[in-house]
């Protein structure tokens, strides 16, 4: 007998298991598991919530529903399967799930995605509980076949034995596809782990590295036109007319057609695709575009920050009077510039239109938005359009467009190609850079007050930008009009101060903007920690201990970070050590607490950071080598943007990077040694792709003032090429 494949193969196997679990409500994804006979009477399959595969040569494939862009899922979620099912490591395998929010959905969304840090966090119990179900499966499934009691039959490295009998999964897997999933299969005690907690190799980095894995940019499917857009070049432009005749003249160019984003160039080829598109000529209407410049809209954002009181989002005690009564006030304004995210792999999709079905390949972060853009695009019902989840090359939230942008982008190429066909869309690094989508460009205006006797009084910080959430399908999440990714990390501090106000005041701006790796926290973390250590340093305190002495008293995990940073560090109270500055950082993002020390030097005028010390706790830690992965990761890319990048608009809003040569990233000699420690906890697992960014810029400006006495208040450090 032999399953009957469905769509994309996923539960397709020969003589196996497929598992569905039902979970309580809270970390349910689809409420209720069904045994189903498939319609020819053959082998039965759970559907239609499956995240297990066991087939008959003892693999195990794990179905991922969060897209893998390197941050991990693969592996740290087979491994959760892995750990309840005792299996053996060697044996697991992992696959994307296809597009669909309500089997696939993030249970910390609602939908289908990854963002957030969620993937491990919404998925701990999840996941754990279909292991567990596949082993109970298994084992009911070798009782019946040997006679003998389940109870006494013990699992260990993927083979099952009573002590007299012996099976691996594959040889079961048919007869335990037969049964009835349990109810509320028991999970594991902690202290029985062996597989998580414990260093393993990712799944996906044989594939990557060999070449074999197989990303967007690499379909070739039979007659398959590559597409370039002719995008304007400031936000919001739009075509006014164009010239095509040297575009047509291009060997390879089949066709240039008009889309809503822009001019679309057809071709054979991806190079007789930008062939065509240089010798476009396109006349652009900036009438409702942003024809500022970035210095202009700084300069905006700043006056706002002064004159407007914005909306009111955290408050205690008595601001006004606390500044009036403080022995010293503080002011400082921080200016955030707009960010690109510059993953290594440009956006890019696949589409294929068949008869009114519709088949899709691409880096989804969110494939329920773009699978409604194109269906709508198209005219189909959503049943007709199949979505491929492919292995991404980056993302740092760049993917997560509730604007669906490329769903919108290849439904409008195949809408304006008029007929079957297969297109490939194709962004280059110029389009990425310049096709915005970028970190809100951000300013804080932050006022503090000492008392006599050194003690912070009052602390008040007023945030300009724009809301990302505003305009589309995420701002049913607002709260009263209010965006807290504008200015998240900025409330619910850690710190005991008594006298606080929190303000936010909304932009409005062409210039479309996006969650940037870390969000709200990637201003708010350096415009708090900064200011706070320029609080402590005028109070004459130690910038640790003086953070200590103002933690909350149950910010346990906030005060377990710092201490343990500052162990591993050496902190002896010394912010100058000889040529070098030292400078600390604390911040929760994501339900994650990291606490970074960084050692700096100066050259030529010019930080060079030597050392990063990170003491984290993110719960369970799942896998600690994918841990420690994420935290380097974070704070490289940290690095470099608080060092050198910006996305800056010149005259007539024209972005100005774009490629490597304007929009400077860290190398590979300036990255700094990284020692992490990972705080043992036994609670369940919180975000660990983003938490290790926000610390890292504020860690090295502290160090930087200590050893300089400049105090870095513009971002970046080094001014952009195009300035």
């Amino acid at each position: 007998m032999t399953l009957t494949p469905s769509r994309r193969a996923f539960l397709a196997s020969t003589l196996g298991l497929v598992v569905a679990v039902s979970l309580p409500l809270r970390a349910r994804a689809q409420s209720g598991a069904a045994l189903a006979f498939q319609p020819d009477g053959s082998a039965p399959t759970f559907a239609p919530n499956a995240f297990i595969r066991v087939d008959p040569d003892d693999t195990v494939t794990v179905i991922i529903k969060h897209i893998e862009m390197g941050q991990g899922p693969m592996t740290g979620l087979a491994t959760l399967v892995a750990e309840e099912m005792d299996a053996d490591w060697s044996q697991m395998r992992a696959e994307s799930a296809p597009a669909d929010d309500e089997k696939y959905k993030n249970l910390a969304f609602g939908l289908q995605g990854t963002g957030g840090s969620t993937a491990m966090a919404n998925s701990y119990t999840q996941m754990r509980q279909a292991g567990a179900t596949a082993r109970a499966l298994l084992v009911q499934a070798a009782a019946d076949a040997w006679g003998v009691d389940p109870a006494r039959i013990t699992v260990a490295n993927g083979v099952l034995t009573d002590g007299t009998n012996i099976s691996t999964f594959g040889p079961l897997a048919a007869r335990a596809a037969l049964l009835t999933p349990p109810e509320g299969a028991p999970l594991k005690d902690p202290a029985q782990f062996t597989l998580i907690g414990t260093d393993r190799p990712k799944l996906d980095s044989l594939a990557k590295s060999n070449g074999t894995a197989v990303f967007t940019m690499d379909l070739d499917l039979p007659g398959m036109e590559t597409v370039v857009i002719a995008h304007p070049p400031m936000m919001a432009g739009t075509v006014a007319s164009f010239d095509d005749t040297a575009a047509l003249s291009v060997p390879g160019v089949t066709a240039v057609r008009q889309i809503p984003q822009g001019v679309a160039v057809y071709a054979t080829s991806t190079h007789a695709a930008l062939s065509g598109r240089r010798a476009l000529v396109v006349d652009w209407d900036s009438t409702a575009a942003e024809t500022r410049t970035s210095a202009q809209m700084m300069e905006d954002f700043v006056t706002l920050a002064r004159t407007e009181p914005g909306l009111m989002i955290e408050e205690s005690g008595d601001i006004d009077t606390a500044l009036t009564g403080a022995t010293q006030v503080l002011e400082t304004e921080f200016r955030f510039p707009y960010l690109a995210h510059a993953p290594m792999e440009p956006l890019d999709a696949v589409i294929a239109v068949t008869g009114g079905q519709v088949e899709t390949w691409g880096g989804y972060q969110f494939p329920g938005f773009d699978r409604q853009a194109i269906a709508g695009i198209l005219g189909l019902e959503m049943n007709a359009v199949k979505m491929n989840v492919m292995l991404a090359g980056g993302s740092f939230g760049r993917r997560a467009q509730s604007s669906a942008q490329i769903g919108n982008e290849i439904g409008e190429i195949a809408k304006a190609a008029g007929r079957d066909g297969a297109w490939k869309l194709v962004w280059t690094r110029e389009d990425d850079l310049t096709g915005g989508h970028y970190r809100p460009m951000t300013v804080h205006r932050l006022r503090g007050g000492i008392d006599a006797d050194g003690n912070v009084v009052g602390w008040h910080d007023v945030i300009v930008n724009q809301s990302i959430m505003a305009g589309g399908p995420m701002a049913a999440m607002m709260q009263d009009g209010k965006d807290p990714t504008s200015y998240e990390g900025a409330v619910n501090m850690p710190y005991a101060l008594p006298h606080l106000r929190v303000n936010w005041v909304q932009t409005q701006s062409p210039v479309s903007v996006l969650w940037w790796r870390s969000v709200g926290h990637t201003h708010t973390a350096y415009a708090t920690e900064v200011f706070l250590d320029q609080l402590l340093v005028a109070a004459g305190k130690d910038p640790v201990q003086g953070r200590l002495d103002l933690l909350k008293p149950d910010m346990t995990r906030d005060r377990a970070v710092l201490e343990r940073v500052a162990q591993m560090a050496g902190w002896d109270g010394q912010t100058v050590k000889g040529d070098k500055g030292y400078g600390v950082a604390l911040h929760e993002s994501f339900g994650t607490y990291a606490a970074q020390i960084a050692e700096v030097q100066d050259v030529d005028g010019f930080p060079r950071v030597t050392r990063v010390w990170c003491a984290v706790d993110c719960g369970v830690a799942v896998n600690p080598n994918v841990i420690r992965a994420q935290i380097e990761g974070g704070i490289g890319y940290g690095l470099g943007a608080v060092l050198f990048n910006a996305i800056t608009l010149g005259d007539g809003g024209v972005v100005q990077e774009t490629n490597f040569d304007t929009y400077r990233m860290l190398r590979i000699s300036e990255m700094p040694a990284v020692e992490v420690e990972i705080i043992a906890s036994t609670i369940d697992p919180t975000g660990i792709g983003e938490p290790g960014t926000p610390p890292v810029g504020p860690a090295i400006a502290n160090a930087w003032r200590a050893l300089t006495g400049n105090a870095i208040t513009t971002l970046p450090f080094q001014p952009p090429v195009n300035a």
